[in-house]
Order: structure tokens, then C-alpha cells, then sequence
């Protein structure tokens, strides 16, 4: 099954796009609330690069890593990733308002469907916010 999440940044496509890239900025906005944060995070942009980041509560009880390979990268445009057997597609769709980010991959069988979409929404929007506050 696959699930969608975006979100409209008012932003220009390449503000956008690097902050969705970068290392530093993944660092500030990679997170489904506020008493979680990722710790570190690279990116090896190239079809067949690696990427992952870490995330952790802030209380230091829980933490996981999120990683994968780049199987298509498209620059302002698309991104197509696998991480373990799932996949993931972004997509930066540019309009009049900014950028529509749309984020599609496969659920996976643990937690419930409409928990996984939650979540991903929320960093979304986190993301959405960072890109906006962040002075051109």
C-alpha cells in the first residue's frame, strides 16, 4: 500500500529543494514533533548515493535511523529513493503559491496506516515551516 502526504511551501523551487537536501537543514526539520530531533544526517545526492539520518526523543529513550539509496534524482524536480523494501518518491511541484512537496512510499506493516501518514505529514509540515522561517 502506498500513502501520500504534501504540503505548499511558499518558497522558490530552489530554496526548497536545498532545504529538502541539505545535511544541516534535514538537521533542523526532520522531526514529527517537537520532543523529537535528528542528530545527524548526510546525503550523497546521486542516483545510487546514500542517505540517512538519525532520529532520536530528546529525553534520550528511543532513537532509530532512517536510510536508503537514491534510485533517481531529478534536481528541483524529483527524488525517488528505496530504504530496505520500501520505496519513496518526492516530488517538488512549483506553482503561483511556491512549491507543492508531495511525498508518496509504502506503508509498512507495524504501526496502522493513518499513524504512518500522520506522522510523515507532520514532519512535512515541520519541513513547510523551516523552509518559509529561513531568511532567503
Amino acid at each position: 500500500m502506498k500513502i501520500t502526504v504534501e504540503a505548499l511551501v511558499e518558497a522558490p523551487i530552489e530554496k526548497v529543494w536545498h532545504a529538502y537536501t541539505s545535511p544541516d537543514d534535514i538537521k533542523q526539520w526532520n522531526a514529527a514533533s517537537d520532543d523529537w530531533h535528528t542528530t545527524q544526517a548526510t546525503v550523497d545526492l546521486r542516483v545510487g548515493g546514500a542517505f540517512s539520518s538519525r532520529m532520536e526523543a530528546k529525553d534520550g529513550s528511543f532513537g532509530f535511523d532512517f536510510a536508503g539509496t537514491y534510485t533517481e534524482v531529478i534536481p528541483n524536480q524529483r527524488i525517488a529513493y528505496a530504504f530496505g523494501d520500501r520505496t519513496g518518491v518526492v516530488e517538488f511541484l512549483p506553482d503561483t503559491r511556491g512549491v507543492t512537496v508531495r511525498v508518496t512510499f509504502d506503508a509498512e506493516t507495524v504501526y496502522p496506516v493513518e499513524q504512518q501518514r500522520e506522522g510523515w505529514q507532520a514532519i512535512l509540515n515541520r519541513f513547510a515551516r523551516h523552509v518559509e522561517a529561513t531568511p532567503d
